[in-house]
């Protein structure tokens, strides 16, 4: 290397490399957490869609901190998720070359928004997918052959997955595709594995049932989507000097003469986003059930702490942008998470085991802020509004 007048560091991580466009938009889950068959049987993995973010004010519980029983104001992002639906569940055995799938039992009827996703074009089709399987459940003989199949898993398999899908219709978005993934169970014996998962197919699991609050997951999705980037905004190299001649958000040298060639570590432009990525240690401040009918009411309150007067939903005014209003269950975790609204997130349990005080620490919050996300919001509530603004003409009868 010549000599250079300052000494830096490199720009951006060799770690992430290809930065290239993601084949794939939901999630994977590359690595489950470890199985304990102490534990009951439960799910490991969730998925959700991004629905925006909102602050929260809470105490902070922290001895040592200089923030210790002070108010703080975090941000937040909600995650709506319905409940998803279970629809199969795959054996896997172990080779020398890794695992392999043994037998995949499918169950009897199987929702079309899950169908969906084994078609490029559903309504052109002749929507024949599962139409031979699920005869098998009607008659003796193929009752006889799931048992068989069910049972070489419980003999064979070191591993169970469940096959489930989310429910889109409920979400009412534009896409009625359904998003399909194998969500590995752990806890139990292998047959305990596959006696759950029998009794849960077709059965919604609402993910209360999977993380709990004040536990802290990780979050597999998708990042926002920047295009082609040049060098200073993809690698946040230096800008060169203002008299550069041809332009000055390059990178000043390229390289030497020898090796004749461009190396893989030099700053280029190219795609910026759109990558797939895992982020570990989001903190669930909250799990809020979604609107549901009591006693003939549509009951809306999801979003009020102890100190709340009246009773409010986590919807801001007028919605959240972008998204619209969320209705079913949902997440409220610390901070942001990559992907843009409506983007679907694979939320995995997390596969360290927390011992810090940060993360084990009970969150109480004393306020969630539901003003417009849109402007500058003044009022928490439509009431808080009318109260303020008064009769409006628009609301006057005739």
């Amino acid at each position: 290397m010549s000599h250079r007048k300052f000494e830096a560091p490199r720009h951006g991580s060799k770690g992430f490399l290809p930065k290239k466009r993601a084949k794939r938009l939901r999630g994977k889950v590359k690595a489950f957490p470890k199985d304990d068959s102490s534990k009951p049987v439960h799910l490991t993995c969730f998925m959700g869609y991004k629905a925006g973010m909102t602050h929260i004010v809470r105490e902070m519980d922290r001895p040592g901190s200089k923030a210790n029983k002070k108010e703080v104001v975090e941000g937040v992002t909600i995650i709506e998720t319905p409940p998803i639906v279970c629809v199969g569940v795959v054996g896997y055995i172990d080779t020398p070359r890794g695992m392999r799938a043994l037998k995949t039992v499918w169950a009897e009827h199987i929702g079309e928004e899950c169908k969906r996703r084994f078609y490029k074009n559903w309504s052109s089709s002749k929507k024949k997918a599962f139409t031979k399987s699920c005869t098998k459940w009607a008659d003796d003989l193929g009752k006889k052959e799931i048992e068989k199949d069910l049972n070489q898993m419980k003999k064979y398999c070191s591993v169970i997955r469940v096959i489930v899908h989310t429910q889109m219709k409920v979400l009412h978005r534009r896409q009625k595709k359904a998003h399909v993934m194998e969500v590995q169970l752990n806890g139990g014996s292998i047959s305990d594995k596959v006696n759950f998962a029998r009794e849960h197919f077709e059965k919604e699991i609402p993910v209360s049932n999977v993380f709990a609050a004040d536990e802290c997951i990780d979050v597999i999705g998708v990042t926002k989507g920047h295009g082609f980037k040049g060098v200073t905004s993809r690698w946040h190299t230096k800008k060169l000097p203002r008299k550069t001649h041809k332009g000055l958000r390059k990178v000043a040298c390229i390289g030497a003469w020898h090796p004749s060639r461009i190396q893989f570590t030099v700053p280029r432009a190219g795609q910026k986003g759109f990558h797939h990525r895992t982020e570990i240690n989001k903190k669930i401040y909250r799990i809020g059930e979604g609107y549901k009918m009591k006693d003939g009411k549509l009951v809306k309150n999801n979003a009020s702490t102890e100190y709340d007067l009246a009773d409010k939903s986590i919807n801001p005014m007028g919605g959240f942008p972008h998204y619209g209003e969320v209705k079913q269950d949902f997440l409220m975790l610390k901070g942001a998470c990559i992907g843009h609204k409506k983007r679907v997130l694979t939320l995995r349990k997390s596969l360290l085991t927390h011992t810090k005080k940060r993360y084990l620490e009970k969150v109480s919050l004393k306020f969630i802020d539901t003003s417009s996300k849109f402007g500058h919001g003044r009022f928490q509530t439509p009431q808080d509004k009318a109260a303020f603004m008064g009769p409006l003409k628009k609301d006057k009868k005739d």
